[in-house]
C-alpha cells in the first residue's frame, strides 16, 4: 500500500487530477444537467463542492497535508457553494474566482512591500537556479496576472450570461495561466532558472 501511495505521489497526473479534477466536473455537471441556467449552475455547484471536499480528502491521503492553494480554493468553493445553493444565487460563486485571485494578489504585493519571498517559499523547488532579482520579477508577473484575473472575471459575471462564464472559467482562464507561465520562461532563464537541474522528488 505504501508503495502504492509513493508511485502516486510520483506521477504528476495524480496532481493534475487533483488541481483540476473539481473544476472539470464543475463544467460536466453544468453541460449535462438540464433545464434553465440558473439550476445547471446550481447542480454544478454542488458537484464542484463534493469534488473539492474529495480532492482534499485525496491529498491528506497521499501527501499527508492540504496544499495552501488547495486548502484557500477548497474553502471558498465550500462557503460560496453553501450560500449559492442556500439563496439559489449563482453570484456567490461566481464571485469566488475574484476573492481568490484577489487575496493572492495582495499575498504577493505583501510580500514585495515587506521583503519576505512568499512565492520563492512555496515553489522554491520548482524553479532551482533562480535568482533573487528572478524571483521578484516573477512575483511581480504573477501578481499583475492575478489583477488581470480578478478584473476578467468580474467583466464577464457582471456582463454575460451564465453559459459564457462557465466557459470563460474552463476553458479561458486554464489556457491562459499555462500561457502565461510559459511566456515567463525566457526571463527565468535569463535569470538563472536551470532547466536541466530538476529537484528530487
Amino acid at each position: 500500500m505504501s508503495g502504492e501511495t509513493t508511485e502516486a505521489k510520483k506521477n504528476p497526473w495524480v496532481h493534475v487530477a487533483l488541481d483540476y479534477g473539481p473544476l472539470a466536473l464543475f463544467f460536466l455537471a453544468y453541460n449535462l444537467a438540464p433545464g434553465i441556467a440558473l439550476f445547471k449552475l446550481l447542480v454544478a455547484t454542488g458537484a464542484f463542492m463534493v469534488a473539492m471536499i474529495a480532492a482534499m480528502i485525496a491529498a491528506v491521503a497521499l501527501y499527508r497535508r492540504i496544499p495552501p492553494m488547495m486548502a484557500l480554493t477548497g474553502v471558498l468553493v465550500i462557503v460560496f457553494g453553501a450560500l449559492t445553493l442556500y439563496f439559489r444565487d449563482p453570484r456567490f460563486i461566481q464571485a469566488k474566482p475574484t476573492i481568490i485571485y484577489g487575496i493572492l494578489a495582495a499575498l504577493l504585493a505583501f510580500g514585495l512591500v515587506t521583503g519576505r519571498p512568499l512565492l520563492q517559499l512555496v515553489l522554491g523547488q520548482s524553479f532551482p537556479g533562480l535568482s533573487a532579482l528572478g524571483w521578484r520579477k516573477l512575483t511581480i508577473n504573477w501578481m499583475l496576472f492575478f489583477v488581470a484575473l480578478a478584473v476578467a472575471n468580474e467583466v464577464v459575471r457582471l456582463n454575460f450570461s451564465s453559459d459564457v462564464w462557465v466557459y470563460f472559467k474552463t476553458w479561458g482562464v486554464i489556457p491562459l495561466t499555462f500561457l502565461f507561465a510559459l511566456a515567463n520562461l525566457p526571463m527565468l532563464t535569463k535569470h538563472g532558472l536551470d532547466l536541466e537541474n530538476k529537484p528530487n522528488e
